[in-house]
């Protein structure tokens, strides 16, 4: 009986004995952060940030970095999506702190010809950044986010796209507001693990993350919010959502403390239980996570809460 207690006790360690390696590519690439990610191919794109950065793509079998076209816009405070092997950026940012605007276009990179286009309008009603993005059965849905910056006002709105006939279909809210936050999809659900309130209106923005985890499940159009016993461990904004062997993982974030987030922590959807995971080389925020070959990789980033210092590292777990 004692060895199956210990047993049970190390199964957590055991599982994720693996820890975040560095990678180190053959050259350089930019420094950024408030970007994101994405994977087509073999290729992880490393997207927008503060400012005006050039587009950059690390082929993971070479390990050599190609500087890209800029985008046509600044970008920042997203989530990119991998839509039939393009880079779609949708309800992005603009701008500086902490009135950042949101883009009223999503933009579009085709790998193939090597060039960015600007994309459909978005609904002017439903403008918003910092959302969560993914793709289920062939269609883009943003969830949450926030409309002025980091300012004021967060929303709980729940959108459906449709790239075949381009057009735009309003879900129900959320369970609750959030910004900052990384959606990820798990079969027929959508989980939102972290983000938080941003009110630099009223000078509280780091301190108002969320514990609750809410699910959407598009078989049934419910939204639910898990049990309290299953809120996330670490709350934290900024951080970035990938699902991997059928669980979410949530990696990295912000909050009051000055160092950025280098936990990883994981939830298995079948018991709504959370994990601890191998933490990262270099906390880091503002960013977004990949997985190529069952392999987690992450990119750039912030290294304490708020702007900087910017990051170029990238590691891998494998």
């Amino acid at each position: 009986m004692k060895k199956l207690i210990l047993l049970l006790l190390l199964a957590p360690a055991l599982a994720f004995g693996q820890e975040w390696e560095p990678v180190t590519p053959q050259n350089s690439c930019e420094k950024r952060h408030e970007n994101a990610a994405a994977l087509v191919g073999d290729s992880l794109y490393a997207i927008g940030g503060r400012g005006m950065k050039p587009l950059e793509a690390l082929n993971l079998k070479t390990l050599m970095w190609k500087k890209l076209p800029v985008p046509p816009v600044e970008m920042n405070h997203f989530q990119a999506i991998n839509y039939h092997d393009e880079v779609y950026v949708i309800a992005a940012f603009e701008g500086k702190y902490p009135h950042e605007t949101p883009i009223p276009n999503m933009y579009i990179y085709s790998p193939k010809t090597g060039n960015w286009r600007k994309g459909p309008e978005i609904p002017k009603e439903r403008l918003r950044g910092s959302a969560g993005v993914v793709v289920y059965k062939d269609r883009i849905y943003v969830v949450c986010g926030i409309i002025d910056g980091h300012y004021d006002g967060h929303v709980a709105w729940f959108d459906e796209y449709d790239p075949k006939t381009n057009t735009w279909k309003q879900l129900p809210d959320a369970p609750r507001v959030r910004d900052h936050i990384s959606a990820a999809m798990v079969g027929d659900k959508l989980y939102l693990a972290g983000g938080r309130k941003s009110s630099a209106k009223t000078n509280q923005v780091l301190e108002t993350t969320i514990a609750e985890v809410d699910m959407y499940d598009f078989k049934t159009g419910q939204w639910a919010t898990l049990p309290a016993e299953s809120n996330i461990p670490t709350q934290r904004a900024g951080s970035t959502a990938v699902t991997n062997n059928g669980k979410v993982w949530i990696i990295g974030g912000e909050s009051p403390q000055l160092a950025a987030h280098n936990e990883a922590e994981i939830l298995d959807p079948k018991t709504n239980t959370w994990t601890a995971g191998p933490r990262m080389k270099q906390g880091r925020h503002g960013t977004q996570a990949v997985v190529y070959k069952k392999k987690i990789y992450i990119v750039a980033g912030s290294a304490n809460h708020g702007g900087g210092p910017e990051l170029d590292t990238v590691e891998v777990l494998k």
